[in-house]
């Protein structure tokens, strides 16, 4: 059993800083500039519908930014890998937000003993910018740090209506989404586990391992891959191989991409 000393969360989250660029989550300790107010929540980005974005708020990218914030990302994605359909644009963006969440959901769950309120009406979210995902939350509260309540506040709270947001945009399939869910959990997990190893923190690896686990066994994640260690090999294909130039990922259910078939297996 792993005894837990709990931390208070920080108004700035700063113990997220040294993890990196994925962990790391900007808060509002100070004045926020006026294009962070313009940015969209992802409770707006999650919706089925929107509205026309209101006067002088185009942004840096036109109005298509805040009319659809996440149909903008998907485009935006597509266009940056030069893919042949905006399916992959959309497993690649909701990856790569999902890597952001589950970073900011369990770097704080095993160095603090807590997470933040993490609730998509009080994260802003540039869907116009680079990656990592640029997340702003605008309240630190803490709630519960056990796999239950990071299940709820990542699984539940964010990746089901994202999942649901994307499929209403576009063919993609939800066992390749649930399959980037877990695959990016996992990332994630070996990315404390080895900053774990080198800070001489054993208590951080074992956090790491049991919430893992009890993640990946939710009914959400439950048989979108197989964990050994911290290697994961999944069930599904991102795929990424369909990208030009792009290939198979570590943990992908292909060992080669595949030839000829225009659709990979997603679950």
């Amino acid at each position: 059993m792993v005894l837990l000393h709990f931390v208070d969360l920080d108004p700035e989250l700063a113990l997220l800083r040294p993890l990196g660029g994925f962990f790391a989550l900007r808060t509002s300790p100070g004045s926020p500039g006026e294009h962070d107010r313009r940015l969209p929540t992802l409770a707006r980005a999650y919706a089925r519908t929107h509205a026309q974005p209101p006067a002088g708020a185009a942004g840096r990218s036109g109005a298509g930014l805040h009319d659809d914030p996440l149909a903008f990302r998907v485009r935006k994605v597509t266009r940056a890998l030069r893919a042949p359909e905006e399916r992959i644009g959309a497993s690649v963006a909701q990856q790569g937000l999902a890597a952001r969440l589950w970073s900011v959901a369990l770097g704080c769950a095993v160095l603090y003993g807590c997470v933040p309120d993490l609730a998509p009406g009080l994260l802003r979210w540039d869907p116009d910018a680079g990656a990592p995902d640029d997340l702003w939350l605008t309240r630190v509260r803490a709630r519960p740090g056990d796999a239950a309540a990071v299940a709820e506040t990542v699984l539940e709270g964010h990746l089901e209506p994202l999942s649901a947001a994307l499929r209403a945009r576009c063919p993609v399939a939800p066992g390749l989404l649930r399959g980037n869910a877990a695959s990016a959990l996992a990332a994630t997990a070996r990315l404390l586990g080895r900053w774990a190893d080198e800070h001489s923190r054993p208590d951080v690896a074992a956090r790491t391992r049991d919430l893992t686990a009890a993640l990946l066994a939710h009914p959400l994640l439950a048989g979108t891959g197989s964990l050994s260690g911290d290697a994961f090999r999944r069930r599904s294909c991102c795929l990424y191989y369909r990208v030009p130039g792009g290939g198979v990922c570590g943990d992908c259910c292909f060992t080669r991409p595949p030839r000829s078939s225009p659709r990979a297996p997603s679950g």
